[in-house]
């Protein structure tokens, strides 16, 4: 499975999170918190026109995340 960013997944693309990225300690806590960890399927729902946010769908519920968070999300790509 290819790997890549989550902010690089169209509108409608699947993943699992494989890592995340060096970013500040506050914001990787808060992610974690929110479920973004290794092994959770997300899906990207939409994006906003400017590109920021994006919404993503994990563990049941939605998600807006800022693009400069969703850059530091390493995913591995999946397709159906």
């Amino acid at each position: 499975m290819p790997v890549m960013k989550l902010n690089m997944l169209p509108p409608g693309g699947r993943g699992i999170v494989g890592a995340l990225e060096t970013m500040t300690f506050e914001v990787r806590e808060r992610l974690l918190e929110m479920g973004l960890t290794k092994g959770i399927t997300v899906s990207v729902i939409r994006v906003a026109p400017l590109g920021d946010p994006i919404e993503v769908e994990l563990r049941g519920y939605r998600l807006s995340l800022r693009r400069s968070e969703a850059e530091a999300v390493l995913i591995e790509t999946l397709t159906y």
